[in-house]
C-alpha cells in the first residue's frame, strides 16, 4: 500500500488511508473542497506563524456523517463496503495511521488491544445515526 490511498466504489470515494510514516515537505490536503470533512496536512518552517484567528459561524449543510480515526495504540483490519454493502476491500491500520471515512460502510477487526481516537460531525443521533449490516 502506499502512504495515501483512496478507496472509491465506482468514481465514490468511500474512504483515504494514511499511513503514519506520510509527512510531505509542504502542505498538502487529502480532500477536495467539496467534503464535508476536510483533511490535509499543513507544514511550516521554523519561526514561520499561523495568525490568530476565529472559525465564523458559518451555517453548513451536511447529508451523512463522515469520521476521520487514528490508530493511537495496537493494530487493528479495516473492511471497507461499498455502497451496496459489499465488501470491496480490507487493510491492515497499525499506530499512527489515520482513515477518513467518507460513505459506504465499514467495520474494525482487532488484531490488538487498541485505542481508536475519533472525529466526526455531531451532534450524535443515538440510534438514527448507523444501521448495522
Amino acid at each position: 500500500m502506499s502512504q495515501v490511498e483512496v478507496i472509491a466504489d465506482d468514481e465514490t470515494p468511500l474512504a483515504v488511508l494514511v499511513k503514519a510514516n506520510w509527512c510531505p515537505d509542504k502542505t498538502e490536503f487529502l480532500t477536495p473542497d467539496t467534503f464535508s470533512l476536510q483533511m490535509g496536512m499543513i507544514v511550516y518552517g521554523a519561526g514561520k506563524e499561523i495568525q490568530r484567528h476565529m472559525h465564523l459561524p458559518i451555517v453548513r449543510e451536511v447529508h451523512g456523517t463522515s469520521e476521520c480515526i487514528m490508530v493511537r495504540q495496537g493494530a487493528c483490519e479495516i473492511d471497507i463496503y461499498g455502497l451496496q454493502r459489499q465488501l470491496l476491500t480490507s487493510r491492515s491500520l497499525a499506530k499512527g495511521d489515520i482513515v477518513l471515512l467518507l460513505g459506504g460502510g465499514h467495520g474494525f477487526r482487532l488484531t490488538e488491544d487498541t485505542v481508536l481516537f475519533e472525529v466526526k460531525q455531531g451532534p450524535y443521533a443515538g440510534t438514527a445515526d448507523k444501521e448495522r449490516f
